[in-house]
């Protein structure tokens, strides 16, 4: 009976299967990451800030905590990854019904993170209310929507053009998001002290918060239902592998290391720089006006850079613009610093030209890890799909946790805290670092990339032609 049942179900899987890949694929994948990053965005960009300021939480300490979490993503994100690689097919497939299931506890743990109602307690209880709600959010149920969404890529298509489609149209998602978030929140969440001074509001961030993952559900409801999978993967019992020989196939492979390395190191320089813009914008320049339209501008580049991505890197490969765009980036930002600019209109017009080297890689890095994937398989004989790209979201999230320790520790170099936010040696220290370390992240990850990422344009081709022979001989 139970047989019979599976078979009915791999039937109706097979036949959703025959759909053609189309832009509905792509709508609904763009989506996915469109819901992620309405958390995810929100949570990088201004937890710091509302702990710091709301809450009255040493930035250190909010720095530190929430990089230690992310050490507890080392357990949770590869679990997830092998309960999704071991997990049975659904009619939807293997990955996609992973979404339905963690889509409306993803939102409300990132909708508790954000409670002013909280600033009353002790610093202990707001500790461990903060400690409790990020993890939750972090650790189990973010891990529990995006390790199988990461992972359906795969499971979408065969092709690498297709695949670099979705991986662009992934970022069109993000991009959204971050408009939504970067260019409408600072213009929601701030309000005027009587100072003249441009504060964080803790009731506005909180409202702010509940309409974001609120829309996240509904957005996660749009991937859901367009999302269709073709590929039928599964992990005999005889190739599954446990943590320790998972670390070793991976950590043994050349690939693996170059994309993890320079995915941890992009993580850690993107949401650092970014993250000094909430302490750039409103305190050095005192205008956080220009922080939304800049993120507005920025989000553009990556949506019209989108539109020829997929022509470019037909014709130079991935690791090819990879590099370039981390170098051109690095450049930029050396540049930033050295200028010191006091205008926070050419300051936004720097971090725009900025972002096109940074979008360049954003660009293709989705379809980067699934090229690292097919070089896992060729090299050990073992498609682990789910706790392959659960050890790649693994670096990114320690890169996530690690630039807002680094941010916190930035900050409280310079001497900031609530009461000496806008004293002129505080906000020029905000400066220098927000711009002269990020440098130097963009200027490490192309050299990680140039010298350790193996898979030119040549060598992806190659495997790509490979597995096909050998997928043909099954």
């Amino acid at each position: 009976m139970r047989d019979r049942s599976k078979e009915v179900v791999m039937n109706e899987f097979e036949e959703r299967a025959k759909k053609p890949f189309g832009i509905a694929d792509k709508i609904g994948y763009a989506a996915g990451d469109f819901a992620n990053d309405l958390t995810f965005v929100i949570v990088a960009l201004f937890m710091l800030k509302f702990y710091t300021d709301i809450m009255s939480v040493p930035a250190v300490l909010v720095g530190i905590l929430m990089m230690l979490g992310k050490f507890v993503d080392a357990f949770t994100d590869v679990a997830m990854g092998q309960i999704v690689d071991r997990s049975s097919y659904t009619a939807k497939g293997k990955f996609t019904p992973w979404i339905r299931r963690f889509m409306g506890p993803v939102a409300v743990a990132c909708f508790l993170i954000f409670a002013p109602y909280m600033a009353g307690a002790s610093m202990g209880v707001k500790v461990a209310w903060m400690a409790v709600t990020y993890i939750l959010w972090g650790s189990v149920c973010y891990t529990g929507v995006n390790i199988p969404y990461g992972s359906m890529a795969s499971a979408m298509t065969e092709d690498p053009n297709q695949r670099q489609q979705l991986s662009t149209w992934r970022n069109i998602g993000a991009t959204v998001a971050q408009i939504v978030i970067v260019a409408v929140l600072p213009l929601i969440v701030y309000q005027t002290d009587a100072k003249g001074h441009q504060v964080l509001s803790g009731g506005h961030m909180m409202a702010a918060a509940g309409v974001c993952c609120v829309l996240a559900v509904l957005v996660y409801i749009v991937c859901y239902a367009l999302s269709t999978e073709r590929v039928k993967i599964e992990t005999k019992k005889e190739e599954q592998k446990n943590i320790l020989q998972i670390f070793g196939m991976l950590f043994t492979n050349r690939a693996f290391v170059g994309i993890m390395s320079s995915a941890l190191v992009l993580l850690l320089t993107q949401l650092t720089w970014s993250g000094m813009w909430s302490y750039v914008y409103p305190n050095y320049f005192n205008d956080k006006t220009f922080m939304s339209i800049g993120g507005f501008v920025n989000n553009i580049v990556v949506l019209l850079l989108a539109t020829v991505i997929s022509k470019v890197t037909s014709i130079t490969g991935k690791k090819e613009i990879a590099v370039v765009g981390a170098a051109f980036s690095a450049v930029m930002l050396f540049v930033t610093y050295a200028l010191q600019v006091k205008s926070p209109l050419v300051f936004m017009i720097l971090a725009a030209v900025t972002y096109v080297g940074l979008a360049l890689f954003n660009l293709v890095c989705w379809a980067m890890i699934i090229d690292v994937i097919d070089d896992v398989e060729i090299r050990t004989g073992s498609r682990n799909d789910g706790t392959v790209y659960s050890v790649y979201s693994f670096a990114r999230k320690l890169g996530q946790g690690l630039a807002t320790g680094l941010t916190g520790w930035l900050i409280s170099l310079v001497g900031y805290s609530k009461e000496t936010a806008f004293d002129p040696s505080v906000t020029q220290g905000i400066y220098n670092l927000g711009t002269l370390v990020p440098a130097i992240g963009f200027l490490v990850m192309a050299l990680l990339l140039f010298f350790i990422y193996p898979l030119s344009k040549k060598k992806v081709l190659e495997n790509n032609a490979e597995l096909k022979k050998r997928h043909a001989m099954r």
